[in-house]
């Protein structure tokens, strides 16, 4: 299905209930696995030991989960949930109604402990099986890694030439917090009728395009 070597391919069906029951999960997002999804599949496994690639430093294996919707949403606390129990890098493949989408999140190592963190997801479009991005390029786990991200992020994650995956993401993050106050903020100047409160807003917005400029552009 992804194009992927077929010496990856390991197509093991993994119930769903297996990341809700008997776990600390809200209601609310044991409703969404329940609701959202259909099947789970472990559909690929990168390694070493299945593909003539080194591990990395960070990234021992990637595997790729084939995900069947109920829904064209899907909660990404869903998806969270599940690598927080996998304790290893995921690629997964949503399908729905003929069209696939491919998500990832930027997933390291908590410090301290053998835990994941995941601190933003990138996906595509709905789009054609044979349109989706999984490319394997590198020599190393850690850049096979890196490079999935790119590929499914996209446009959605700007990079400059040697910069790291974890400073590409992380400036990603402040662009796109800054983003969200510079919208916020200007809502609230339309809405203001007092001139004073216009123009003391005013000069905090001017602050916060000028930081994302300097952010875009440094």
């Amino acid at each position: 299905m992804t194009g992927l070597p077929r010496s990856t391919e390991f197509g093991k069906r993994i119930p769903k209930q297996k990341f809700y029951e008997n776990l600390n999960i809200s209601p609310a997002l044991k409703k969404s696995f329940v609701e959202q999804i259909k099947i789970i599949y472990w559909a690929n496994k990168i390694a070493p030991s299945t593909v003539n690639i080194a591990e990395g430093k960070a990234v021992s294996e990637i595997e790729v989960f084939h995900i069947k919707l109920n829904t064209e949403m899907i909660d990404e606390a869903v998806l969270k949930q599940i690598d927080r129990e996998i304790a290893y890098h995921i690629v997964f493949i949503l399908e729905y109604n003929g069209l696939f989408q491919a998500y990832i999140g930027y997933k390291e190592a908590s410090s301290g402990n053998n835990a994941f963190k995941v601190d933003r997801y990138y996906h595509t479009d709905w789009i054609q099986e044979d349109e989706l991005p999984l490319k394997l390029e590198g020599l190393d786990m850690d850049t096979v890694y890196e490079n999935f991200i790119r590929q499914i992020a996209g446009d959605a994650l700007q990079s400059r030439e040697d910069e790291t995956i974890k400073d590409s993401v992380e400036r990603d993050k402040k662009t796109t917090d800054i983003q969200k106050q510079i919208d916020l903020l200007e809502k609230k100047i339309r809405k203001e009728k007092q001139l004073n409160r216009q123009m003391e807003m005013s000069t905090v917005l001017k602050k916060l395009k000028k930081s994302l400029e300097d952010i875009q552009n440094g």
